[in-house]
């Protein structure tokens, strides 16, 4: 068996607890569980692993709250938990790539694109939808993102550069913020947006 077919050696459910168990701050929480959405739909849309990519998805940022002083090592510790419970070198390989210019290595595949422009954009939504007076992800408009996309005042802390990856996985960016969007409000209740 490829490591591409070797399926997730846990649930979804026991992803989620592991997430937990690592990660206390809920708007971090909230992120991983955008970011697993917006996956999903990508996996869903390139014919690949729902629960392959939503899963890497969610925890991506495992071990965000131990290393958030030390960019260099975000991610390292995630691989090192997900090698041990017999997680897919291509999981692991995609988690690490979200954080490829700290860590010095390459984004390669679809799957190391899709991950690092699916957890930047979580982060321009959010802030798109806490402008809206309801603040509300069913109020939000794609174009309101792309406009987004141009103010870099807004929501400085969001890497414009990484969102623009999207074109490497041969999505335009206009559709890009459509799926992410779509797919962020199908958990807009988890996500209290």
């Amino acid at each position: 068996m490829t490591d591409q077919n070797q399926p997730v050696p846990i649930s979804r459910e026991e992803a989620l607890e592991l997430l937990k168990s690592y990660v206390h701050q809920d708007n971090l929480i909230k992120h991983c569980l955008a970011t697993e959405a917006i996956m999903r739909s990508l996996a869903k849309r390139f014919g690949e692993d729902p629960d392959k990519w939503g899963i890497a998805g969610l925890l991506h940022d495992l071990d965000y709250e131990e290393t958030y002083e030390s960019p260099a090592e975000h991610g390292k510790k995630t691989a090192e938990i997900l090698k041990e419970k017999g997680f897919p070198q291509d999981m692991i390989d995609a988690i690490l790539a979200h954080n490829a210019e700290a860590l010095g290595i390459e984004r390669k595949t679809r799957f190391d694109f899709a991950i690092t422009c699916s957890e930047c954009i979580t982060g321009l939504i959010t802030a798109t939808t806490l402008v809206y007076p309801d603040k509300k992800l069913k109020s939000v408009k794609p174009k309101s993102i792309t406009k987004r996309m141009k103010e870099k005042g807004f929501a400085r802390s969001v890497n414009r550069d990484l969102i623009r990856l999207c074109e490497k996985i041969d999505i335009p960016l206009p559709d890009f913020a459509v799926i992410s969007l779509e797919a962020m409000r199908e958990i807009d209740e988890e996500l209290g947006l």
